[in-house]
């Protein structure tokens, strides 16, 4: 006989809200880094009171940092991080995630007052200062930890990815036809020097036979005895 089903029994929670929100919250994060493109209106008043600490010369301070407050444009991308502003000089750093080395995060007074922070990016280039500041952000928290994973992937990349051998170029295959060329032709003047140099000994020898040979029929010609006519020839 079958007993019926024990309602007492502890049932597993169903999945709520904010687990899902909890669960996917890494994804959630990066896309909200990625689609970070421009600074926080509160970086505008940052640059007022900063100009104001110059007293009389307030407006030449807050001219330039005017401008670049409107032309300051971040992007964050599958292969690196960039910012760029100016209005008649543009200036423009980009940095691949490989490349990074530590971040820092940095604030004074006026910036936690504006609920803004810095992100300083330092790189193995070997300044002391930082090589990239990503200024005038409210999630600056997270775009520190956005870029240290993906720092931390390009460098397991990096180690996982095999060194791809070599490969000679088509002016270094022309280079090396044109070496091969000049010592085929080196070898060919040594052997003919070789065998014009084993010619030479046996010419010389013969030359110098002759020479030793005329030089001993001299002497016995002489020496010979005169002839009879000339002997009886006397009174």
């Amino acid at each position: 006989m079958s007993e019926p089903p024990n309602d007492s029994m502890p049932q597993p929670p169903e999945p709520t809200a904010a687990d899902g929100r909890a669960a996917g919250a890494a994804p959630v994060e990066h896309a909200e880094v990625q689609a970070l493109e421009r600074p926080h209106p509160n970086l505008l008043k940052y640059y007022a009171l900063g100009s104001l600490m110059l007293g009389p010369f307030f407006p030449f301070a807050l001219l330039p940092l005017y401008f670049k407050y409107h032309t300051l444009r971040y992007r964050f991308d599958e292969q690196g991080v960039s910012m760029r502003w100016g209005l008649l000089f543009r200036r423009e750093i980009s940095l691949n995630y490989s490349r990074i080395q530590d971040i820092h995060l940095a604030s004074n007074i006026f910036e936690r007052w504006l609920g803004l922070g810095r992100v300083q990016v330092q790189t193995a280039s070997g300044a002391s200062a930082a090589e990239m500041t990503i200024e005038g952000l409210r999630e600056y928290e997270a775009v520190r930890d956005y870029l240290y994973s993906r720092m931390r992937g390009a460098r397991r990349l990096g180690r996982l990815q095999p060194s791809s051998p070599p490969r000679a170029s088509t002016s270094g295959d022309a280079v090396a036809v044109a070496l091969r060329e000049v010592a085929a032709e080196l070898a060919a003047v040594r052997r003919a020097l070789e065998e014009r140099s084993g010619a030479s000994p046996s010419t010389s020898s013969a030359a110098s036979s002759a020479t030793s040979s005329s030089t001993s029929s001299g002497p016995a010609a002489s020496l010979a005895p005169p002839s009879e006519s000339s002997g009886e020839a006397g009174p």
